[in-house]
């Protein structure tokens, strides 16, 4: 199929620019912020052992924290800190995307530049060092004149691997709501679209090699004193770094910003809010593969406008409503905890996407499992496997508790994964999503759930703070409340989670089909 009527590279192209310049801005500001950092800091601890030992054992502490860790606990911090200047000076700040990705990723470029410079500096021969102070340099000057020039190869070498480093990096900044190459990877591997995740590794690994060759051309200038090396260097790099991000700087800004989780359900839906909103004439954007916890404190503090969450996710997780409750009950407490909050429940979209206890359909009946009750018996015996967060979940706790189940095995795995797990036999259960297409694919049963142990999850629209007033938004998507059942649903995540349509392709048939007369 050719490129250009493939669907799934013309998206991948299409937003080439955007992703791209957005990288570039998050690794180039870290950087800076890292060398800041990192330079001063390494000329102060050359000849202070203590020092010295204590900013390289913490720059390598940093190392060994995985990268989306580093960057999710940043978010929490600074939300806490943005809170904080707003009650005590009146100033706020954004502690969405940027900021959090930056400082993270700065943390991240400190070891082989702090480590690098030390190690050149200690590389200058002490008897050049002595000469200069002989002939009355102060010790401003043999650093600045002497040492720094001779010990630079050596620094621009760290630094170039810190800029690697950062550049691989930043693709994980995705669920903190920074735009990177990795939205490429993120919604791909949600979607099984592998031409993204593809094409977003490529994209990462040719800026990072580009952007290293062109700093190699500076090392080496530096290295046989050649100013034209140097000089054609530094000029492609600043030509690289201009061309990749005027695009985005010259770019209008988007009115209205509609966040999505981490799975296909969400790509869809944020896709077809932002397209109501297109339709309506009112510019719209996405922030797709946020974390769930990440994404309503976004919403709350105004960072994204608009959102399809989960009544028992918000119910039992964001408000830690304990036990059980009926449906009524949760979506009344679930409008009471919003209110507080100043977030509009606008409406329900009208199905539900609830955790489920899966398993396949001839293995339940060859067993005689239809209900979860059933399944206790067996547990022991058997191996689980949830998303990332289930196990953690308070919904996993009360299924534990009202069944007493205690599988042999509980594994954690990409969502999309698990149902082909299952349907493998390498587990024997998941907790998967009533609403998801891959149940009737892989012929998957939904086992009942006597006890009610699990709350419902209708999918409910969220407006934030900022937009409560605002008629248009309202107007644009108060259209598609009541309107998508569980079948259209289930058909548009099984569309959308095959990797041969891409979301916007899925919302516009989704549209077609529950539209309004």
């Amino acid at each position: 199929m050719s490129l250009f009527v493939d669907p799934r590279w013309r998206e991948a192209f299409a937003n080439l620019l955007d992703y791209l310049g957005a990288h570039v801005r998050v690794s180039l500001a870290a950087l800076a912020l890292g060398l800041a950092i990192s330079l001063p800091l390494a000329i102060l601890a050359r000849r202070k052992p203590v020092l010295r030992g204590t900013l390289l054992g913490f720059a390598g502490i940093v190392q060994t924290i995985p990268g989306l860790a580093l960057l999710a606990l940043f978010y929490p911090l600074l939300l806490a800190l943005a809170a904080l200047s707003t009650r005590t000076f009146g100033l706020s700040f954004s502690a969405f995307g940027f900021l959090p990705a930056v400082l993270a990723l700065a943390l991240y470029s400190m070891l082989p530049v702090l480590r690098n410079t030390i190690t050149g500096l200690d590389g200058v021969d002490p008897a050049l060092v002595e000469a200069a102070q002989g002939v009355g340099m102060t010790q401003r000057q043999v650093l600045t004149m002497v040492e720094l020039p001779l010990a630079l190869p050596v620094i621009m070498a760290g630094i170039r691997t810190a800029t690697v480093w950062v550049i691989g990096t930043a693709t994980l900044s995705t669920p903190i709501g920074q735009t990177s190459l990795g939205n490429y990877i993120f919604a791909g591997l949600q979607t099984q679209n592998w031409v993204l995740v593809l094409f977003g590794c490529a994209a990462a690994a040719v800026l990072a090699l580009a952007v290293d060759q062109l700093l190699a051309l500076i090392e080496r200038g530096l290295q046989l004193r050649s100013r034209l090396r140097a000089a054609i260097g530094a000029l492609g790099l600043a030509a690289l770094i201009t061309a990749t991000l005027l695009p985005g700087l010259a770019g209008a800004r988007s009115t209205y910003v509609i966040g999505a989780k981490t799975f296909t359900e969400q790509y869809v839906l944020a896709a077809l809010l932002a397209q109501r909103l297109d339709a309506a004439g009112l510019t719209a954007t996405t922030r797709a593969g946020l974390g769930s916890g990440v994404i309503y404190d976004a919403l709350k503090s105004g960072d994204i406008d608009a959102y399809v969450d989960y009544s028992g996710t918000l119910w039992a997780n964001q408000f830690k409503h304990p036990g059980l409750a009926a449906r009524d009950q949760v979506l009344a407490d679930l409008k009471s905890d919003l209110g507080k909050d100043g977030v509009t429940m606008l409406g329900e979209l009208g199905f539900a996407n609830a955790y489920a206890l899966v398993m396949p359909r001839a293995k339940a009946e060859a067993l005689g499992i239809r209900s979860i009750a059933d399944l206790a018996a067996r547990s022991s015996q058997m191996a689980i496997a949830g998303d990332y967060e289930f196990f953690s979940r308070p919904e996993w706790a009360n299924l534990r508790k009202a069944y007493r189940l205690a599988f042999k095995t509980e594994r954690q795995m990409q969502p999309d994964f698990m149902y082909a797990a299952v349907a493998s036999g390498e587990v024997d259960v998941i907790a998967g999503y009533t609403s998801d297409g891959l149940i009737a694919k892989y012929n998957l049963v939904v086992l009942d759930d006597p006890k009610q142990a699990i709350p419902p999850y209708d999918a409910v629209l969220l407006i934030a703070p900022k937009r409560a007033g605002d008629a248009k938004l309202r107007a644009a998507l108060t259209p598609l409340l009541g309107r998508i059942d569980i079948e259209a649903m289930r058909d548009a995540n099984l569309q959308a989670g095959s990797g041969g349509s891409t979301p916007d392709a899925v919302a516009r048939t989704l549209w077609q089909r529950v539209r309004p007369n």
